[in-house]
């Protein structure tokens, strides 16, 4: 009876969370799906039916020519994929080289203050940087409307994450026996670094890549505070453009967002399948 009753148990707390988790998913995926349906509606049908499947003038694809030809698409297109592409990039070849010499230098004092600054960084938020930030660069330095003081203020500021990240996968899945053979061999510190413990830190470079990729791409607030030139603007900033004082072309806005979502969609896929692995790979062994 005791069996029976703690199997019992077992399925209704599975079945129970089996649920929770489908409500979860709903939630989550709603939106996602509000906007693949209605990308394809006229306004008018957008407005008085946003939940059917085909408005009452049925499929179109009008929205997606009209909002690329206003938000000027192959520019801010091109600026979004340089700015996340180098600032990704180079948070990657940072961190990386950053954590390996925290890591197999811990005995410095001067990497174990570094690195507990680096993490004490990670709670700061950026609102509380953003007037001085832009009073410095722009009022003093007066670097601002330049691509790469974005791309270097994105390194900077995830450039901690990533360090986080990368020193708990260095110090829990990298031995130094590794290391110690390949300087056996004749290879120096940079080329061990580059040949034996860059290429086993896919896992982790992967999930620090979608993590990072992400949050450049969609970043509305820091673009928008460095870049005030239509020239420069990103697809977050640009998306601006529908909305009006009085009216917002909800089509053209689900196009936009539709538009904006699939580059970095089309890289999850690609990388998903690291991502978990990433993850865990950083975690302290007991």
């Amino acid at each position: 009876m005791e069996g029976n009753s703690k199997a019992g148990t077992t399925k209704l707390s599975r079945a129970i969370t089996m649920i929770v988790l489908i409500i979860l998913f709903i939630c989550f995926i709603f939106p996602f799906l509000m906007v693949v349906i209605n990308v394809f509606k006229t306004k008018g049908d957008i407005n008085s039916a946003p939940l059917s499947l085909i408005g009452k003038h049925g499929f179109t694809l009008a929205n997606f020519p009209k909002a690329m030809e206003k938000m000027d698409f192959v520019k801010v297109f091109t600026n979004s994929l340089i700015i996340t592409t180098s600032a990704t990039v180079l948070t990657i070849l940072v961190s990386t080289m950053a954590a390996f010499v925290i890591v197999r230098n811990a005995k410095w004092k001067a990497c174990s203050i570094f690195f507990s600054l680096m993490v004490a960084s990670m709670v700061i938020p950026f609102q509380v940087l953003m007037v001085p930030l832009v009073s410095v660069y722009g009022g003093l330095f007066g670097v601002l409307n330049h691509r790469l003081t974005l791309i270097l203020l994105h390194v900077g500021f995830s450039v901690s994450m990533a360090v986080f990240m990368f020193h708990g996968a260095i110090y829990t899945n990298i031995p130094l026996e590794l290391e110690e053979a390949a300087y056996i061999d004749g290879c120096t510190r940079w080329q061990t670094f580059w040949k034996i413990v860059f290429p086993l830190l896919k896992p982790t470079i992967a999930t620090v890549a979608i993590i990072d990729a992400m949050a450049f791409w969609n970043d509305y607030l820091l673009p928008s505070l460095i870049l005030q030139k239509k020239e420069l603007y990103t697809i977050p900033i640009a998306t601006q453009a529908f909305y009006g004082t009085y009216s917002t072309d909800i089509g053209l806005v689900m196009a936009a967002l539709l538009l904006a979502m699939l580059p970095i969609l089309i890289l999850y896929l690609f990388l998903q399948r690291y991502i978990v692995k990433g993850v865990t790979s950083g975690a302290v062994k007991g």
